[in-house]
């Protein structure tokens, strides 16, 4: 009966694959460490993006665990081109997870592709990945996650998702609660 974290990065320069984390990444890769602290995490498995394994980097560091990247975890192809409409398409996108552009990926075969990593998670399993990903997995443990739950994900964000009697629950658990 795993526990998964889902993180996304922290924020970084570009969506390129070698884009570095930002000033203010590298620090919210520091409040992910000491997000972690005290959960005790068997396991890490990150999009092979610079900027996740950055992400994920201090928190290995701390809990003396490898990373593990796995391509699977990889932000979505929406179009192989540059598009204007990217935003319209990618909305459209999670109301008809079977639509693809030529060559690109519909949400129904991203979200199987990380089903797939999902299923070899074990213990208490980290998996960074992007944000277009993770609300495709959101949405499907749960519907009410939609299109608007992508346009309020934060750098980084986490959810805790967790697996009993093939049950599957999710629940929001950054950021951190501040106390005043």
């Amino acid at each position: 009966m795993p526990t998964i974290y889902l993180v996304r990065h922290c924020s970084a320069t570009g969506q390129e694959p070698d884009a570095a984390l930002t000033e203010a990444g590298e620090r919210q890769a520091l409040e992910l460490r000491d997000f972690f602290q005290d959960v005790p995490v068997t396991r890490i498995i990150s999009s092979d993006y610079r900027r996740a394994v950055a992400s994920i980097t201090p928190v290995a560091t701390a809990s003396e665990l490898p990373i593990e990247t796995e391509p699977n975890l990889r932000e979505r192809t929406l179009s192989l081109e540059p598009r204007d409409d990217w935003f319209e398409l990618l909305r459209h996108s999670f109301e008809d997870n079977s639509f693809a552009l030529p060559g690109a990926e519909s949400g129904q075969d991203a979200t199987t592709r990380i089903l797939n990593v999902v299923g070899r998670a074990d213990g208490t399993t980290i998996l960074v990945t992007h944000g277009n990903l993770l609300a495709l997995l959101l949405q499907h443990v749960d519907n009410r996650f939609d299109f608007e739950t992508w346009r309020n994900l934060s750098n980084p964000d986490v959810y805790r998702l967790e697996i009993v009697d093939n049950f599957w629950s999710v629940e929001r658990v950054w950021p951190v609660p501040t106390c005043g």
